[in-house]
């Protein structure tokens, strides 16, 4: 996504703030709005991705403590011609991942500790190319502040019922307000919806060239996919600003392809990648069933479980 839209997109994030705060306390809260808004910018600019990786108990890893892992990152890395990022694992049975950092030089990529129980080393390989493909092409800074400023916006939406909005004849009112708090944070989460549905296609395109496997990304999803269903992610749980980051959607994995989900659905990203394949001259494709469970090349679909645990 290019940086023109990267500011539109703030731009319009930070309106929706200054609308917020303007219904709740007039004039002079649309500028208080914009001071914290801007404020908030500036903090997501340079501390959001140590937010986010703390939100979600990320600790850091390296070639001692995680080798496999810290190598495997490096490898594509260097595939994708860019610098070492940081690493880090989430304690949590949810299979998933995200990248964040405001730049490619301080870019992290966080998988779960269920995304390497669950997955092969080539399906882990997949997901890990299509969060480097996020820092390519520089979606982790948008990804980052929005999540933040979406989160004040519901918070401050939120904070309008008790302190009663604009008490100078110019509030929405109790009825107002009640509205204020479903649409607000509705129309903050409809744009990261927006940016999210085709972030994610891009990023699995170019990561499955990453790698050179669509089909590792593809067989990755599908796992991701069912398990969702089936495991919560407490910490995505309160944190829902953030869901948009993962490579699945860790609040509820549904993979309806509507206005109201944060990512495309799972079985049009795996047709799109066995597309991919075809042009690539890959492997069979997957089910697109999300139940359906694709074995990774390296261990012959033998067991359940990825060589991490």
């Amino acid at each position: 996504m290019s940086y023109f839209k990267t500011a539109i997109l703030l731009a319009g994030m930070t309106a929706l703030f200054m609308g917020v705060g303007y219904l709740m306390g007039g004039a002079s809260g649309a500028m208080i709005a914009l001071v914290v808004a801007a404020g908030m910018n500036m903090f997501a600019y340079w501390n959001s991705d140590r937010a986010v990786l703390s939100m979600h108990g990320a600790q850091p890893v390296d070639a001692r403590n995680a080798p496999d892992l810290y190598r495997m990152v490096g490898e594509l890395a260097h595939n994708a011609g860019l610098p070492m990022p940081k690493v880090y694992i989430m304690d949590n049975p949810q299979p998933n991942a995200f990248a964040t950092g405001r730049n490619p030089e301080n870019a992290a990529v966080a998988v779960t500790t269920g995304l390497m129980q669950h997955l092969s080393r080539e399906e882990l390989a997949g997901v890990v190319a299509h969060e480097l493909a996020h820092i390519k092409n520089h979606d982790t800074l948008l990804m980052t502040i929005t999540a933040t400023i979406a989160g004040a916006i519901s918070m401050i939406a939120q904070f309008g019922m008790f302190f009663g909005g604009n008490r100078n004849n110019n509030g929405p009112g109790m009825i107002g307000q009640i509205a204020l708090m479903i649409l607000a944070p509705l129309a903050a989460m409809l744009v990261q919806m927006a940016i999210s549905r085709t972030r994610e296609y891009a990023a699995d395109d170019m990561g499955a060239k990453i790698c050179g496997q669509p089909m590792w990304l593809a067989s990755a999803l599908a796992k991701i996919e069912n398990a969702s269903h089936q495991i919560p992610n407490e910490d995505a749980e309160r944190a829902p600003a953030t869901a948009h980051m993962f490579i699945i959607n860790p609040l509820s994995g549904r993979a309806m392809d509507n206005l109201f989900t944060t990512h495309p659905a799972t079985q049009n990203r795996i047709a799109a990648l066995q597309q991919l394949a075809g042009q690539m001259g890959g492997q069979a494709a997957v089910s697109q069933r999300p139940a359906a469970r694709a074995a990774g090349p390296w261990n012959g679909g033998a067991s359940r479980r990825g060589p991490w645990g």
